[in-house]
């Protein structure tokens, strides 16, 4: 079966089997990294951890909110990886 090809990472919602979560995806675009949440972007970040790890953060503040959150790296091939998942995952990371 073929991929879709995806140009505009922006517009792409990652699909991530399981309950609905608040996506922070962090993405390299133009050799730096940022961050895309709720429509708006954050950036740019010098590494992806770094970008990680802000993204970690924020996405464990909502979730104390009550928030179910995700934190998903996006390829430069439009593919997500879910790299931090609140209720799943430890706070603070161990990377």
């Amino acid at each position: 079966m073929a991929r879709a090809h995806i140009h505009d990472r922006a517009r792409v919602p990652p699909f991530v089997p399981g309950a609905p979560r608040t996506r922070y995806l962090v993405v390299c675009q133009d050799n730096a990294w940022h961050i895309k949440f709720d429509g708006e972007e954050y950036g740019p970040y010098v590494s992806e951890r770094e970008a990680m790890l802000f993204a970690i953060e924020a996405a464990h503040m909502l979730c104390k909110q009550g928030e179910p959150t995700e934190v998903l790296v996006v390829n430069e091939n439009g593919d997500a990886r879910p790299e931090w998942t609140s209720g799943l995952d430890p706070y603070p990371p161990r990377h």
